[in-house]
């Protein structure tokens, strides 16, 4: 995790000295305009633009919105403002409209911070980690594909030169060329906003590319998260593109992830908590301390809960369905978890451990919300390590995919759910992933409930074709 001088700077200031160094900044910048964000339930990102001349009404007061108008905040038609007030440290110049900056904010209502809010409650859980002496640092993997619509309603991937068609493009020079300009673009605007972005790849379906950012703590790796989304869908349109981060976009390629990354610190010193310890038993024989085992213990024995956090859309669970399906994509592979397991440097399990500094979640959908897979993920986690919760044996150098259901049973790898409603059962009975999510839990259930309910009024084409005169 590396920090700015900047922010280095910033830790020792008051609050008074921040906001005039940031006043001075966008002075400096040529700033006319802000936009006051924040984030939906499902992660969607909600602006007012505000004159720069408003700088301290947004600090101080915030932006108001009508949270009736918005998912998942609590609220109705009769309800006070929502006010999205600034968090100074974080206004950004946005390179690509450099007279605007963007500030991430947390909700208020009546003065009083809004526990719908999913930054607020990040906030609050990475609060109560830090009472325990913990701190929960990562960085996230974005897949999106670029595609372009055709005037059927279909969609194919964006492809200029007619050259981004092999089987397995993963890696490839034709592949990446077509698209160095796009990409080139937003590492450095992304970088400019202070994003850590230290590569960039063609990824495993046609039109599909990554992105892997640098680390930092939960609040702000979901920030960049947050921004970076917003930023790569207007950087696609230069080049006749739609950015889609939707989970599979594409029947018969591989899906779109956000891999996380991740490790926990010591709350004052920073220092990695994974490592083993001098003189540390290995349990697992991984090099991985008992922190990070029973950490993940926690996060394998709550999965299916946080399952629906992770996969939060019906079209996510395109990605993980389990059987043959993990060799359907045209590449040969989906890539994508559908069993929970842990081990070392193995692509086919869910907590892939990389090395023994951190752990990588290969289930996230490129279409979670970052602030409340964090805030879950602190809970089952705590969970884990205030009860010594063991994961089992992990898996080393086996391919998961290829494993007998009875051998997976046998060694505790339970399925992932299959579908949202399986999913949102689940998280409706697990006490700990519901209390990381506050008020939101329910709010969050009652949606997806609806979502699911809207899914089920329609019938494909699908099941025309094989139901039709079926008997």
């Amino acid at each position: 995790m590396v920090a700015t001088e900047m922010e280095k700077e910033e830790k020792t200031m008051t609050e008074h000295e921040k906001r005039e160094l940031v006043r001075g900044r966008l002075k400096k910048e040529g700033i006319e305009f802000i936009l006051a964000q924040f984030v939906d339930i499902h992660g969607g990102p909600k602006v007012k633009q505000v004159p720069v001349e408003c700088f301290d009404d947004i600090v101080d007061d915030g932006a108001g919105f009508a949270g009736g108008a918005v998912w998942g905040v609590g609220q109705g038609p009769e309800s006070h403002d929502l006010m999205a007030r600034a968090d100074v440290e974080t206004f950004r110049q946005l390179p690509w409209k450099p007279n605007v900056a963007v500030v991430n904010c947390d909700l208020f209502v009546d003065k009083e911070p809004w526990p719908y809010c999913p930054r607020t409650n990040l906030k609050r859980m990475l609060d109560e980690f830090a009472k325990e002496g913990y701190a929960y640092n990562g960085g996230f993997e974005p897949e999106h594909f670029l595609v372009q619509r055709s005037e059927d309603g279909t969609i194919k991937p964006w492809d200029p030169l007619g050259i981004d068609t092999l089987a397995k493009p993963c890696y490839d020079f034709r592949g990446i060329c077509q698209a160095m300009d796009y990409l080139q673009e937003i590492i450095r605007y992304g970088n400019q906003m202070g994003f850590e972005i230290y590569q960039s790849d063609h990824e495993d379906a046609n039109g599909q590319y990554e992105v892997n950012f640098g680390w930092t703590d939960a609040l702000h790796a979901s920030d960049r998260l947050t921004l970076f989304r917003m930023m790569a869908g207007q950087i696609a349109n230069r080049y006749g593109a739609v950015c889609t981060f939707m989970a599979k976009p594409f029947g018969n390629k591989t899906g779109s992830s956000a891999h996380l990354h991740f490790h926990v610190a010591d709350a004052v010193s920073g220092k990695n908590l994974f490592p083993l310890g001098e003189g540390e038993q290995d349990l697992k024989g991984l090099g991985m301390s008992k922190v990070a085992i029973y950490f993940v213990g926690g996060l394998l024995k709550h999965v299916r809960a946080i399952t629906a956090v992770s996969s939060p859309l019906i079209n996510c669970y395109r990605r993980i369905q389990s059987g043959e399906f993990v060799y359907s994509s045209a590449s040969g592979y989906t890539w994508t978890p559908s069993f929970a397991s842990y081990g070392d440097n193995n692509r086919t399990q869910l907590y892939r451990g990389p090395d023994n500094k951190r752990f990588e979640d290969r289930s996230p959908s490129a279409m979670v919300n970052p602030y409340l897979l964090c805030a879950v993920q602190i809970a089952a986690g705590l969970d884990g390590i205030k009860n010594q919760i063991d994961p089992g044996d992990p898996i080393c150098q086996e391919n998961v995919w290829n494993l007998p259901h009875e051998e997976r049973r046998k060694r505790g790898m339970i399925l992932l759910p299959q579908n949202l409603f399986e999913a949102v059962e689940e998280l409706e009975q697990d006490e700990v992933v519901k209390t990381a999510l506050g008020p939101i839990a329910d709010e969050y259930i009652r949606l997806k409930k609806a979502e699911w309910g809207e899914f089920m009024r329609h019938v494909t084409t699908w099941e025309l074709k094989r139901y039709l005169t079926f008997l």
